[in-house]
């Protein structure tokens, strides 16, 4: 079985305070994309494509050449730079993950939870974390239900897939693609809405959290000084 990686690095660096693209902000010595494309290439991915800002391509170029990947331009929506990065896969993978630069620290060992899931027979697998804090609904400032957390699970990245299901599902969903205010938030969801393939979930960890704000890089910065998530 052949795995390619498509890795999404197409998001502003606003609320970390950065001017530069969120996947150039570094964590520790290297940017985000560089953690993220590094472990990929540990758990034996043999191609990483990287989804990049307009006028950024050879910024982001630059900085996992280390790791060989290769940069394609990003589209209006996570869901369009999904896409092109799927299109400008080679022909020779079987199965492709879905990673966010945004999640630098998750783990070789998580991927190949993952890989392991598809070598099974599973057509799309991925990994969750069970929600701890209690989730209400709230209309109109007020809430209207609680509810039952223990059928809730927080998502991550990668989400891992059978190319084919992930090309017939991006087709099917091209039409909302064109802005994030329609698009599809996850692969997954397109899974779940353009065919009748069951999304398996595996566990998740806590060192494949998203970076969105300060706080996050200075935990993930703590994290990996420990040397416990390197």
């Amino acid at each position: 079985m052949r795995a390619s990686a498509i890795l999404t690095a197409a998001g502003s660096g606003t609320r970390l305070g950065s001017a530069d693209p969120k996947a150039l902000v570094r964590l520790g010595a290297d940017p985000l994309v560089v953690h993220a494309a590094r472990r990929l290439r540990a758990a034996g991915i043999e191609e990483i494509v990287v989804t990049c800002p307009s006028g950024r391509d050879d910024d982001i170029a630059r900085a996992v050449a280390e790791v060989s990947a290769r940069c394609v331009p990003g589209g209006a929506s996570r869901q369009a730079s999904v896409a092109a990065g799927l299109a400008a896969l080679g022909p020779d993978a079987d199965v492709v993950l879905v990673h966010d630069a945004a999640r630098p620290l998750a783990s070789p060992a998580l991927i190949g939870r993952l890989l392991e899931r598809l070598a099974a027979g599973d057509r799309a697998v991925i990994p969750g974390l069970a929600v701890i804090d209690t989730i209400k609904r709230v209309s109109g400032g007020v809430v209207s239900q609680t509810l039952d957390r223990t059928e809730l699970v927080a998502v991550q990245t990668p989400q891992a897939f059978a190319r084919d299901l992930l090309v017939e599902v991006h087709a099917a969903g091209a039409a909302l693609a064109a802005a994030e205010s329609t698009a599809v938030s996850d692969d997954a969801g397109l899974v779940e809405r353009f065919s009748d393939v069951a999304v398996s979930v595996v566990a998740g960890e806590d060192q494949a959290m998203k970076i969105t704000t300060r706080v996050d890089l200075a935990l993930a910065e703590a994290m990996l000084a420990s040397g416990q998530w390197s």
